[in-house]
C-alpha cells in the first residue's frame, strides 16, 4: 500500500514503538486513528512492555560508546523493536484489525540541542529497515532532526500529541511526563500559545542513584521505598538543584550528557556516603520533584492559570515521588493519565504513533514555539514496506508468526 492510499483511509490502526532514556525496555502501544490535525481522534485498543535484559541495559546506559557499539546496538534494538511490533500484530489480528505501519521512536543514545554556536545533533537507533522487514509494514522513525534543521532543540516532541488529546476550548492544563528526563507541556486551547520544555532530570537521576548506591544490585527504587524510609539532606538536595539548566529559560530541552548518573550524581554521592542510602535516595527524588515545582512556579504559572496536572510515564509508579509532587503543587488537582483512559507507561508510545500518522498525512507536527524551530516541521522518516509485502496487502490475514 504507498502514501497516498494511507492518508486517504478514513481511519489508520498504528503500533507506536518508543525505548525511553531510563533504559528499561520497550513501550508498545496500539491505537485507532480516524483524521490529522486539530480534527485528530485516537482511540487506544492495548499495550505492551517489553523489558530489556540487564546485559542490554547496561550496554545502553554505558556512557564510553563507541561508534561500533552504537552501530551493532541499533541493528540489535531493532529486532527487538520488531518483535515488540510483531507481539502487537497479534494482538490486532485477534481483535480482527489490520495495522497499517509502525511508528518508531527508537532509544536515544545522544542528545545535544543547539546552544548558541555550539555543534549539536541527536540520535537514536533502532533500525527502522529491520522493523519493516520483520513486520512487512512501512515504518515511521528518526523524528527528532527535522526540528532541529529547522532550528528547534529536536524536544520535546510529545506537545504536539498532547495538544491533540488534552486540549478543550474552556480549560488550560499541564501535562507533565515522569521518564527518563521529565518534561512538562502547557496545553492550551489555541495551539499557537502551547509551552513545552524538559524540566531536567526524572527517572534517571533515581535509578542512577540506586544502581551507585547498591553497586548494581538494584536498577530502581520500587514504589520509592527506600526514599519513604528517609530523610532530606538540604544541602545536598541545594546541590542537586543548583545546576546552570534549572535557570535557563525555554524554549530548552536536556538529557543524560547533562543529567546522566555519572554526569550529574555520582561524585555528589560519593562525598556523602557518611548519609544512609535512605536518606539519600529520599534527596535524589526530593530534587527531582522540586525541579518539577519550580519549573511550573517560574515558567508556568506567571502567564497561565492551571486547571490541573495530568501525570503520566514511569515516574507515576514511584509513590514517594509522586506523593513530593502532590505537597509541591497543593493547589492545583494532579491527575494520572490513566483517568483519562491512556495507561501511564503507554504516553509516549502513543505520542509517536500519532506523530507517525501526521507525517502520513503530510501534517507537521513539531510545536515551534516549545522547540525553538523556526517554522513547522514534517516529523520523521519513512521506510517503506519490503518489496515483497508490498505486491501482497493481503499479508496481515493471518498472525504475522504464522504461515500466510
Amino acid at each position: 500500500m504507498n502514501i497516498e492510499k494511507l492518508r486517504s483511509k478514513p481511519v489508520r490502526f498504528v503500533i507506536g514503538l518508543m525505548s525511553g532514556t531510563s533504559c528499561d525496555g520497550i513501550s508498545a502501544a496500539l491505537v485507532r486513528i480516524k483524521g490529522t490535525g486539530p480534527g485528530l481522534h485516537l482511540k487506544f485498543i492495548d499495550r505492551g512492555d517489553f523489558p530489556y535484559p540487564p546485559s542490554l541495559r547496561n550496554r545502553l546506559l554505558d556512557p564510553r560508546l563507541t561508534a561500533q557499539d552504537a552501530c551493532v546496538l541499533s541493528f540489535e534494538l531493532g529486532e527487538r523493536l520488531a518483535q515488540a511490533a510483531k507481539e502487537m500484530m497479534n494482538i490486532a489480528w485477534a481483535e480482527g484489525l489490520t495495522v497499517d505501519f509502525v511508528a518508531s521512536h527508537g532509544h536515544t543514545v545522544a542528545h545535544v540541542p543547539p546552544r548558541g554556536d555550539h555543534p549539536y545533533g541527536t540520535m537514536q537507533i533502532g533500525e527502522a529497515a529491520i522493523i519493516a522487514d520483520r513486520t512487512g509494514l512501512p515504518v515511521l522513525s528518526d523524528f527528532r532532526p527535522a526540528d532541529l534543521a529547522s532550528g528547534g532543540q529536536g524536544a520535546p516532541l510529545v506537545p504536539y500529541a498532547d495538544w491533540v488529546l488534552f486540549a478543550r476550548p474552556e480549560r488550560t492544563l499541564v501535562c507533565l511526563n515522569i521518564g527518563g528526563i521529565a518534561n512538562m507541556t502547557v496545553v492550551t486551547p489555541e495551539f499557537e500559545n502551547v509551552l513545552a520544555f524538559d524540566t531536567g532530570p526524572g527517572n534517571m537521576a533515581i535509578d542512577g542513584a540506586v544502581r551507585l548506591l547498591t553497586r548494581g544490585e538494584q536498577s530502581i527504587d520500587t514504589d520509592g521505598a527506600l526514599a519513604a524510609k528517609g530523610v532530606v539532606i538540604q544541602e545536598f538536595m541545594d546541590y542537586l538543584l543548583s545546576h546552570t539548566y534549572f535557570d535557563r529559560k525555554p524554549p530548552k530541552s536536556t538529557g543524560r550528557e547533562e543529567f546522566g548518573p555519572e554526569v550529574y550524581i555520582r561524585d555528589a554521592l560519593a562525598l556523602r556516603r557518611g548519609h544512609s542510602p535512605e536518606d539519600l535516595m529520599a534527596t535524589v527524588t526530593a530534587a527531582v520533584a522540586q525541579s518539577i515545582v519550580r519549573s511550573l512556579d517560574r515558567f508556568v504559572r506567571p502567564n497561565y492559570t492551571i486547571a490541573r496536572v495530568v501525570v503520566s510515564g514511569g515516574g507515576v509508579f514511584n509513590k514517594t515521588l509522586f506523593g513530593m509532587l502532590k505537597n509541591g503543587i497543593p493547589d492545583i488537582t494532579i491527575h494520572t493519565s490513566d483517568q483519562y483512559g491512556l495507561p501511564s507507561s503507554a504516553r509516549e508510545a502513543v505520542s509517536f504513533a500519532i506523530l507517525g500518522n501526521e507525517t502520513i498525512c503530510g501534517t507537521p507536527a513539531n510545536v515551534p514555539q516549545a522547540t525553538g524551530a523556526s517554522r513547522p516541521a514534517f516529523l520523521g522518516k519513512l521506510t517503506p514496506r519490503p518489496p515483497a509485502a508490498s505486491r501482497n496487502d493481503a499479508a496481515q490475514s493471518a498472525p504475522p508468526d504464522q504461515p500466510q
